[in-house]
C-alpha cells in the first residue's frame, strides 16, 4: 500500500471538528503493518494509540487497558474481528466502548453481521483521513450523549444497545447504597465486589458518566441525601449520617457543589 496515496483528504478545518480528543485512548487491531502504519499516520495528532497484531492480542490487550475506542479489522489471525466485537461487546469491562470495524469486503452481508454483533460503525478499506476522523469524533459525541442520559436525575430515553450499561449502574448504584452505613467502604471495595480492577473500573465509571469512582461514589449518596431532605422530616446531620457522610461540612459543602444549593436551602417534604 503506498501511504500517500490514501492521504488525500484536507484536513485543514480537522482541529476545530474532533471532539475533545487529547486524553482519548484508541486500541487499532489490525495485522497490516501497512494499514497500522496509515491509521497512526491519521490519528496521532488526536489520539494516543495502542497497537495489536491479531485478534487475541487485541482482547487482551482491550481488557487490560479499557480503551476510549476500538478500530478492528475483520481478517485476521488467531481471532477474526467478528470474534473480537462478540467477545469484547459481552464483557462488561469493554461493553461499552465503541467499536469500528474494518474490511477490505465491500459487502452488505458482511456489514450487517458486524452491527448485528455490537460494531457501532464500519469503515471500508481504503478510507480517507477526514472518514476515519469524523466516524471516530461521532462515537465519542454519541458517548457524552449517554453520559448525559445515564447522569441526568430526569429520565431520559436511552437506545436499547445501551441497557447492558444501564444494568451496570444499577449494580454499582445498589453497591453503593448497601454501604452507605460502612465507613470503610470506598474505591477499593466497590472493586472487589464488582470483580474489576481499580484501572477497569476508572475507565468504565469515566466512560458512562465522565466522573472518577470516588467522585461517582459521593454523587450517589448525595443524590440520595437529596431524596431525604425533600422527601422525611430527619435532620440534615441525621441525613449526612445516613447516607455516609460523617463530617456535616463537608457533606454540606459537597451538596452545594453538586446542586448548586444548600441542604438548608431545600424545601422539607
Amino acid at each position: 500500500m503506498e501511504l500517500n496515496k490514501f492521504l488525500n483528504a484536507s484536513t485543514a478545518n480537522l482541529n476545530s471538528t474532533i471532539y475533545n480528543a487529547q486524553n482519548n485512548v484508541v486500541l487499532v487491531i489490525e495485522d497490516n503493518k501497512d494499514v497500522q502504519e496509515y491509521i497512526s499516520v491519521c490519528l496521532k495528532e488526536y489520539y494516543n494509540l495502542i497497537f495489536a497484531n491479531d485478534g487475541a492480542d487485541g482482547i487482551q490487550k482491550a481488557i487490560a487497558e479499557s480503551p476510549d475506542l476500538i478500530i478492528c479489522d475483520i481478517m485476521m489471525p488467531l481471532k477474526n474481528g467478528y470474534e473480537v466485537c462478540t467477545k469484547l461487546k459481552s464483557d462488561i469491562i469493554t461493553s461499552h466502548i465503541p467499536f469500528i470495524m474494518l474490511t477490505a469486503k465491500a459487502s452488505q452481508t458482511n456489514k450487517l453481521k458486524g452491527l448485528e454483533l455490537g460494531a457501532d460503525a464500519y469503515l471500508y478499506k481504503p478510507f480517507d483521513k477526514t472518514e476515519l476522523l469524523l466516524t471516530i469524533n461521532n462515537l465519542i459525541v454519541q458517548r457524552e450523549r449517554l453520559q448525559n442520559a445515564l447522569n441526568s436525575s430526569v429520565l431520559k430515553p436511552i437506545e436499547s444497545k445501551y441497557d447492558k450499561e444501564k444494568l451496570f449502574l444499577n449494580d454499582v448504584n445498589v453497591i453503593i447504597r448497601n454501604n452507605h452505613s460502612n465507613e470503610q467502604f470506598g474505591v477499593e471495595m466497590l472493586t472487589h465486589k464488582l470483580f474489576m480492577s481499580r484501572s477497569q473500573l476508572y475507565r468504565k465509571i469515566k466512560a458512562l458518566t465522565n466522573k472518577s469512582i470516588a467522585a461517582y461514589i459521593r454523587t450517589i449518596r448525595l443524590q440520595d441525601g437529596m431524596l431525604q431532605l425533600k422527601t422525611t422530616d430527619k435532620s440534615i446531620t441525621e441525613i449526612a449520617y445516613s447516607v455516609g457522610f460523617k463530617n456535616l461540612t463537608y457533606f454540606s459543602s459537597s451538596f452545594s457543589q453538586e446542586f448548586g444549593c444548600s441542604p438548608n436551602s431545600i424545601s422539607r417534604g
